[in-house]
């Protein structure tokens, strides 16, 4: 019965391979081979592989009344498309597919198949016995099963099929830019946020409660970054048993939260679009495909409200915990390989993808601009960008700054490898560790620094000056070429929380004692809450981009919950790595933003402070001028003039007091050691005394 629908195939494909889908962003391969057979292909060297391209479009796609399926598997000696009308099919029905001479593999079917199931059968040196669906790596939506290696398939979808109401992306300079690190579940999942659906796209974006959009909304940032919600494998191996080849013996929870193992590249993460209260296991996740427009609406209503909307992004590796992915599909084309065949690890996740491959490049670039296109996102933060070859990087802003200039790309600049300058030289910004290791430290054990009164590493005050200016090349240790490069930061979902690393920097806590009180531990002291602004204040007041992560204006702490199921050793302890938790140990818990308000009202007024005037994101180098502070190694002074306006921003983060002799006139008081904003709340002129840990912005008075 298939046959002849091959052959129709075969006829109606020839006339459509002139609709090259990307062709004035990609040149086709111009090489003329014959179509390899399974054994030409295993002989294959890395060169020929190299030459292997395509410009056609790839995955699942509805043109002339008909659905295409498209693969790119150069090394596979057969494919087979298996599509499935229900989920509750055991067998699927199978379409062979036919390959061209650049390693793509195609079929069609009759008719307009929204909503269809399908995946692909692969024979390869992986998979020689044809066994396992594979994932289409360009599918637009994906259903899972929720299990150990669940089984994926692909939906068939209709895009360009939502009404964005005139929304465009948001066009904003990136020194304007005030990042606001956070993970979609997070917001609304615990329940003192108020959602009526907690932990979903839909509660993010709901209005009138404690939590969500509103709570985003009053604290003045005008970027969100969503940590990873590309689809991605929520559960891992099962615990202190082999299973894959595997022994789980580092994550009891069975659970990857945060998003870092992509299963898909082009598809939402269904899960933020089930409303549960928790996973559900051995049941179809997403067969609906109703994170598409639920994904949208959340774009479209922080876009509403000013608020830009960045990715967080995972191409550096892909899921490890799913059987049918890339590696089934063609590992000997999509993976790095040492001298010893063993795939690469730089990552820490065992199979690093070999982005300078053509068609790899080509996927990473269309997955960031169909986020672009189809889901109005505004930037991307790549995860161990390092790991990224440099011509794709050159070309994935160039791609994408073509759809919106202002398009924001920054990464972190490590992953087999460290270079921060070679990225801003290629125009993106990276992740300021500088800035993060010298003002806070590099560990609260026993690396800590400046607001504690101490150097870590080479820092010294000459460092935190070159931070204030941007960690601009220019100075001695300097990472970038501009200020807007730097994305500075104390806190983020890596490490232990700001809040806990005072804690624990202070000894107030150890890492590894048990709290019997959650409560108490969450109050802030006087000198906690102290040293919490000092870092605030240094961050907003200094040039570049400025992130915070979630909970970081209440100085979450991350205690793990006592109750938990799991058999976790270290429950009652404060954790540093909460990538597996699915559980109120990353869930914000607001009240607790009620008990320490004085240090949320503090970050809202610094942010309005940095929002309204702009000589704390525009100022030159040369519009800063530093005091000088007699025997006092630590403190920080310095005179700030912009466009007409002139500020003085002081700091000691010593244990005694500093007296500054102020430049000459009348200045307001901005932020003291209780409040900050754009109100004045007092006046001062010639000198100031700052006690221990105390920091100011003074105004001068027109």
């Amino acid at each position: 019965m298939h046959l002849n629908k091959i052959i129709i195939c075969t006829i109606l494909l020839t006339v459509f391979y002139s609709n090259n889908f990307g062709a004035d962003l990609f040149v086709s391969n111009k090489n003329s081979r014959d179509v390899l057979s399974f054994e030409e292909s295993k002989r294959l060297t890395n060169d020929d592989l190299n030459s292997f391209y395509s410009a056609k479009r790839l995955g699942s796609f509805v043109e002339a009344g008909k659905t295409y399926f498209r693969l790119f598997a150069p090394t596979a000696g057969s494919v087979e498309l298996v599509t499935f009308k229900t989920l509750e099919l055991q067998n699927g029905e199978a379409y062979q597919m036919l390959k061209d001479t650049s390693g793509v593999w195609e079929t069609s079917i009759d008719g307009e198949l929204y909503g269809l199931f399908y995946g692909f059968k692969v024979k390869n040196e992986t998979t020689p016995d044809q066994n396992v669906i594979c994932i289409d790596p360009y599918a637009k939506a994906i259903a899972s099963l929720n299990t150990y290696m669940g089984q994926r398939l692909a939906i068939v979808v209709k895009e360009n099929n939502f009404d964005w109401e005139g929304d465009e992306w948001i066009q904003r300079d990136w020194r304007d830019l005030i990042i606001y690190e956070m993970h979609i579940r997070d917001l609304t999942a615990h329940s003192s946020s108020g959602s009526s659906k907690p932990g979903t796209y839909t509660g993010l974006i709901e209005k009138g409660i404690t939590g969500g959009i509103d709570y985003i909304k009053s604290l003045g940032v005008n970027t969100v970054e969503l940590l990873p919600s590309q689809e991605f494998a929520n559960i891992e191996i099962p615990f202190k048993k082999k299973f894959a080849g595997r022994f789980n013996n580092w994550n009891p929870y069975e659970r990857n939260h945060w998003g870092y193992m992509t299963a898909g590249f082009f598809a939402p993460a269904a899960y933020y679009a089930e409303d549960w209260k928790e996973l559900q296991w051995d049941v179809w996740m997403g067969k609906d495909g109703k994170a598409i427009n639920q994904f949208k609406q959340m774009v479209k209503a922080f876009h509403k409200d000013g608020i830009a909307v960045m990715m967080d992004v995972v191409y550096n590796h892909l899921s490890e915990y799913e059987l049918g992915n890339l590696k089934e599909i063609d590992s000997k084309y999509y993976f790095r390989f040492d001298d010893n065949g063993k795939y690469k690890a730089e990552s820490g996740c065992g199979n690093d993808l070999k982005t300078e491959r053509p068609m790899v490049r080509r996927m990473i670039i269309e997955s960031i601009l169909y986020w672009m296109k189809e889901y109005h996102v505004d930037g991307f933060r790549f995860d161990l960008g390092k790991l990224i070859d440099w011509e794709t990087t050159e070309e994935i802003i160039r791609e994408a700054q073509k759809i919106n200039p202002n398009v924001i790309i920054v990464c972190e600049p490590w992953g087999g490898g460290y270079d921060p300058q070679g990225f801003s030289l290629r125009g993106w910004g990276s992740w300021n560790d500088q800035i993060r290791n010298g003002i806070k430290g590099e560990n609260p054990n026993d690396g800590l620094g400046w607001i504690f009164n101490k150097w870590y590493g080479n820092n010294n005050l000459n460092r935190i000056k070159s931070y204030v200016n941007g960690t601009l090349t220019r100075d001695k240790f300097g990472l970038f070429q501009k200020k807007e490069h730097a994305v500075n930061y104390l806190e983020s979902h890596d490490g232990y929380s700001f809040g806990d690393f005072i804690r624990i920097g202070l000894k107030d806590v150890k890492a590894h004692d048990h709290n019997k009180d959650v409560d108490k531990n969450a109050r802030l002291t006087a000198k906690q809450l102290k040293l919490n602004k000092l870092g605030a204040l240094f961050l907003f007041t200094s040039q570049g981009i400025t992130m915070i992560h979630e909970g970081q204006e209440y100085a979450r702490s991350k205690v793990i919950p006592n109750d938990v199921k799991e058999k976790d050793t270290l429950k009652g302890t404060i954790d540093h790595n909460t990538y597996n938790k699915d559980n109120e140990v990353n869930y914000l818990n607001f009240n607790y933003a009620k008990l320490n308000k004085e240090l949320v009202d503090y970050y809202k007024g610094l942010i309005e402070l940095r929002n309204k005037f702009d000589a704390f994101r525009r100022a030159e180098y040369e519009e800063i001028n530093f005091m000088q502070v007699e025997k006092h190694p630590f403190a920080l002074g310095y005179s700030l003039k912009h466009h007409g306006t002139e500020f003085v921003v002081l700091f000691n983060p010593e244990e005694k007091q500093v007296r500054f002799d102020l430049p000459e006139g009348e200045w307001d008081i901005l932020v003291n050691p209780e409040k900050a904003g754009v109100v004045s709340l007092g006046r001062i002129e010639e000198t100031i005394t700052l006690q221990p840990k105390d920091g100011y912005v003074l105004h001068k008075k027109k």
